[in-house]
């Protein structure tokens, strides 16, 4: 288990827990009835995605963190490269493959996200517009596939994944500064995108006559996200931004239960909810950043 357990620590467990439940929400959003299980797959779909997505991030940035983070582990030597490479580039095709077998329109989604995954690790991680812009596009199009469960309501719907990029491209603005500290401006930006969401998730669940059970959720995920945010922007050292980072990536779970009781499927909403504290027992043990 000790050898394997650097593996497991590349693909950032927490972080898949979050990536489950986009595929919930936008499956929710596309209004599936959870009858059945076929689905299933575009569940196996993002968990190859994301898992792909953050491991060629370590790989991409290996010299880099054998400076900055030694500890992680290609830098500390406990995964080759080259085998770190091999399960990033193997778990991208298993994401692909995946969704091409629920439908051919998944299929193409996916080929979408993991293009963008490369693109984002290998060109525009450290560029201060691409990155957050490319960084959200991977998950707004994680929100895509799961509403490709339903090619009809996809069509109608797909405008919604404009808010987890504004949300993503938050975090990532404030995760920019995570090892050196930042600039208060940046944080304050980042909060702006966070009740852009926020307000946007109100607004959506009055129109479909759900905001009195979405306010909770949405005050849920409010006090995760703007608590550590708040003070990393008293103090923006490194520690506290890391904080503010991890609660944003967490805080998915609850942003996600929220689209899910906004377009009226409350039931989904608390089993999304249910997982929040499986994510958070993996970020005590797992990296999420």
């Amino acid at each position: 288990m000790s050898s394997f357990k650097p593996y497991l620590q590349l693909t950032r467990p927490a972080n898949l827990v979050t990536a489950i439940t986009d595929i919930l929400a936008g499956m929710a959003i596309a209004q599936f009835t959870f009858s059945d299980f076929s689905p299933a797959l575009l569940v196996v779909s993002t968990l190859g995605l994301y898992g792909g997505g953050v491991v060629m991030n370590d790989v991409f940035d290996a010299k880099l963190d054998s400076i900055e983070r030694p500890e992680r582990p290609i830098p500390s030597g406990k995964v080759p490269l080259s085998s770190a490479t091999t399960l990033g580039i193997s778990l991208l095709f298993l994401g692909i493959l995946a969704a091409a077998m629920f439908s051919f329109q998944s299929g193409m989604i996916a080929v979408v996200i993991a293009l963008l995954t490369v693109l984002y690790n290998r060109f525009a991680k450290h560029h201060v517009f691409f990155g957050p812009l490319t960084m959200g596009m991977c998950r707004g199009g994680n929100l895509i596939l799961g509403m490709s469960v339903l090619p009809e309501s996809f069509q109608s719907w797909a405008w919604v994944a404009v808010f987890p990029i504004i949300y993503i491209a938050a975090i990532t603005l404030i995760s920019q500064d995570e090892v050196h500290g930042g600039k208060k401006t940046t944080l304050y930006i980042a909060a702006m995108f966070y009740a852009i969401v926020l307000l946007s998730q109100l607004k959506l669940a009055n129109e479909h006559g759900n905001l009195l059970y979405t306010v909770p959720f949405v005050l849920l995920h409010a006090w995760f996200i703007f608590r550590p945010l708040w003070n990393a922007m008293q103090n923006p050292v490194g520690p506290l931004i890391g904080k503010a980072v991890k609660a944003g990536v967490i805080s998915l779970i609850v942003m996600n239960a929220s689209w899910c009781v906004a377009f009226g499927l409350w039931p989904v909403a608390l089993a999304v909810l249910a997982l929040l504290p499986l994510s958070m027992l993996l970020a005590k043990v797992f990296a999420v950043t």
